[in-house]
């Protein structure tokens, strides 16, 4: 057969059909931040497993290596639901922006350390499981799929909640900022800062 550039290009293109990409698992995230940064997982407070290709799926028990993390980052991933945490006693701040995250389910085992939860451009539409965050004071979570007031006001269950990143979730769509900010403060009185601007 001659080699011409359409035979390499269906060459290629049947090779990739073939190939399946398998997920990055948590373990192999680790190993790669080792790898990379050259430190020990297991002793550093902040960890980086953002943006791994091909994208982890799965949160999984192998997050328990991170024994001293204080901010865990597994932002830009394909993860779908929020599990294997329960063993981080020390984790403070956990980001886990732009994934396929639904619900706040999984994180009970951190709610009464965890400070600052990072989970905007994800799938969530129900706030439900909020009141287990005892100690969360910034909460980001913009560019999800919260609908409605019933909803919203599950973040009343957030007791030391200060800062909030709300924004482009389809209940802000149908006011204008100066209603939005209005209705907001009035059902979260202690907010100190509602989408990046300080509450007066």
């Amino acid at each position: 057969m001659k080699l011409t550039e359409n035979n390499c290009i269906n060459t290629l293109l049947e090779w990739t059909d073939k190939m399946t990409l398998k997920a990055t698992t948590c373990k192999e995230a680790i190993q790669r931040w080792e790898d990379k940064t050259g430190l020990s997982a297991n002793e550093e407070k902040e960890i980086i497993l953002s943006f791994q290709w091909p994208p982890i799926e799965k949160m999984d028990n192998n997050l328990a290596a991170l024994a001293a993390v204080e901010k865990l980052s597994l932002s830009t991933n394909m993860i779908e639901k929020i599990t294997g945490i329960s063993a981080l006693k020390n984790l403070k701040i956990l980001s886990l922006g732009r994934n396929q995250i639904k619900t706040f389910s999984g994180l009970e085992a951190v709610g009464e350390h965890l400070e600052e939860l990072w989970i905007s451009y994800n799938l969530i539409e129900k706030i439900k499981g909020v009141n287990v965050l005892k100690a969360l004071k910034v909460l980001y979570m913009s560019n999800n799929l919260v609908k409605d007031w019933a909803e919203f006001n599950r973040l009343q269950e957030i007791p030391l909640l200060e800062d909030l990143l709300f924004v482009n979730n389809p209940i802000c769509e149908s006011m204008d900022v100066e209603s939005w900010r209005s209705q907001v403060t009035r059902r979260l009185p202690k907010l100190k800062k509602l989408d990046a601007i300080p509450v007066v």
